[in-house]
């Protein structure tokens, strides 16, 4: 490197740091952009980089906690996981009910200050929900007799060792002990269940006013490849809870798929107890009345014949086919084909009349 160029170096940093204290932090954008016109042209002309926080919005992560609020930005296309949420107004009341009584029931159970609270309901590929479950964890698939299909309890451990500490007589204060790699014991497994046998007692009672059903627990399971109650591709109801006792808590997780609530998908859309969705009494009335005024033709069939195709190709004009009918033979009266009612042909001034004897039903036989 020679002299000169040395000294032109010393040239433009002096030159870059006079422009710097001359115009602030617009001159040293200029002076920059100046400096290397290949990123001023990647960056689309701009004179202006983005900080941090516009990232994180540009990306989807706003840096708070995945269960709360909707993803956007590229997280939000990225995230192919997450379904339509349909919103079914019952449910929440229902839920909102659950967590109440259960909170009870525990608290009963453990002898201890146990509040469960709802964070958030959401809709999820049953798949990707078994492949985001932090082990290790303890899962319960209950059987619903009435719906004939399951659904899934997940506690984490948190919960089973605050739980278990609970009922065992662990001193308040203190956090359970937590041991990474230690699998769950014969008394963890059967404390777990009776709390799960509330639990899905109180779920019974909270949609008892909808409709009666019953939840029973089919297995305990450690392992989310052994949990699989629907399919991967399944769209199913996530409804993330937290429990909490003082000091020490935990989060379970309620999952419904939508195959298994379909039964009362009807009642479920009501906005309260009891709603009549959709029904107009008004409409119903005039429909009623315009269907007595339709007019329907009625076929009288005096005899019925069968004859091959070539017998009735074979007819001509003026050829006379004989009819088995008597005059007090009983007749039949058709509706677009279909047996409606039955009488005897007489005559009536100059007319052609059937009497009307018995009124036919498909289902019942004859009135």
């Amino acid at each position: 490197m020679s002299d000169e160029e040395e000294i032109d170096d010393d040239a433009v940093a002096a030159e870059w740091a006079a422009m710097a204290a001359e115009g602030g932090d617009d001159g040293q954008d200029d002076a920059l952009i100046e400096g290397d016109d290949d990123m001023a042209a990647a960056m689309g002309g701009t004179d202006r980089v983005l900080d941090q926080t516009e990232i994180d919005s540009l990306l989807g992560f706003d840096g708070e906690d995945e269960d709360t609020g909707s993803k956007s930005g590229i997280q939000a296309l990225i995230s192919s996981g997450l379904v339509a949420y349909e919103r079914l107004p019952m449910l929440d009341i229902i839920f909102d009910r659950y967590v109440r009584m259960m909170s009870t029931s525990l608290r009963n159970f453990t002898s201890d200050n146990f509040e469960v609270s709802i964070d958030n309901m959401t809709s999820i590929r049953f798949g990707d929900y078994l492949n985001s479950i932090p082990l290790p964890a303890m899962l319960a698939v209950f059987y619903v007799k009435e719906w004939d299909n399951y659904g899934l309890i997940t506690i984490d451990s948190n919960l089973i060792y605050s739980v278990v500490d609970a009922l065992l007589g662990g001193r308040r204060g203190t956090a359970p002990m937590r041991i990474e790699g230690r699998p769950y014991t014969t008394i963890e497994h059967t404390l777990v269940e009776e709390m799960l046998t509330v639990m899905l007692k109180d779920l019974c009672e909270a949609f008892e006013p909808l409709s009666p059903v019953e939840f029973k627990l089919d297995r305990l399971e450690t392992n989310p490849r052994f949990a699989s109650i629907a399919q991967p591709t399944n769209a199913a109801l996530l409804i993330r809870m937290r429990a909490d006792m003082e000091d020490r808590g935990g989060r379970m997780e309620l999952v419904l798929p939508y195959a298994t609530i379909e039964p009362i998908r009807e009642l479920l859309l009501q906005r309260f107890m009891g709603e009549k969705f959709g029904r107009d009494s008004i409409w119903e009335g005039h429909l009623v009345k315009e269907l007595y005024n339709t007019e329907v033709p009625l076929e009288v069939i005096l005899d019925e014949h069968n004859m091959t195709l070539g017998e009735v190709l074979g007819l001509e004009v003026g050829q006379t086919m004989m009819l088995d009918t008597q005059a007090e033979s009983e007749v039949e009266v058709r509706c677009s084909g279909i047996p409606m009612m039955t009488g005897r042909v007489g005559k009536l001034g100059r007319h052609v009349a059937v009497r009307i004897e018995k009124v036919l039903d498909k289902k019942k036989g004859a009135l």
